[in-house]
């Protein structure tokens, strides 16, 4: 999916596209967890795998080096879901740990989802999520 930079971006912050989530697409670290989680969610939207493989702890049980099977494993994701909604209902920040729950819809359905972010060198990196 493509967007224009002017569009409502796609984490529905309410915000336009170049003012939320298209800077940290470009480069620029998310300062807390609840960013990286918006950011996430747009890439996912946006079929970004790049971001989503450059944001993801290597803890994480997903992560991988074969970068181009991962790659296409999330646009595989990405072709077969409907990215409906995004709302955040806690964000629990710390220095080096932090947990963001949200209620995604998806494809219709509702998830809720509490996910860890641990911050790495200075970066917030995708841990790992509950479903609740």
């Amino acid at each position: 999916m493509k967007i224009s930079v002017n569009d409502q971006c796609p984490c529905h912050s309410g915000k336009k596209y170049k003012k939320c989530c298209q800077p940290y697409h470009k480069g620029v670290i998310p300062a807390n967890a609840t960013l990286l989680m918006r950011s996430r969610y747009s890439a996912f939207v946006l079929r970004n795998a790049r971001y989503i493989i450059s944001t993801t702890h290597p803890d994480n049980t997903d992560f991988t080096n074969d970068i181009k099977q991962w790659e296409e494993d999330i646009f595989g994701f990405c072709d077969n879901i409907n990215f409906d909604g995004l709302k955040i209902l806690e964000f629990i920040d710390g220095d080096s740990e932090a947990y963001v729950q949200f209620d995604e819809i998806l494809s219709g359905a509702h998830f809720i989802e509490k996910s860890r972010f641990l911050k790495e060198e200075g970066r917030w990196l995708y841990e790992s999520g509950v479903f609740e």
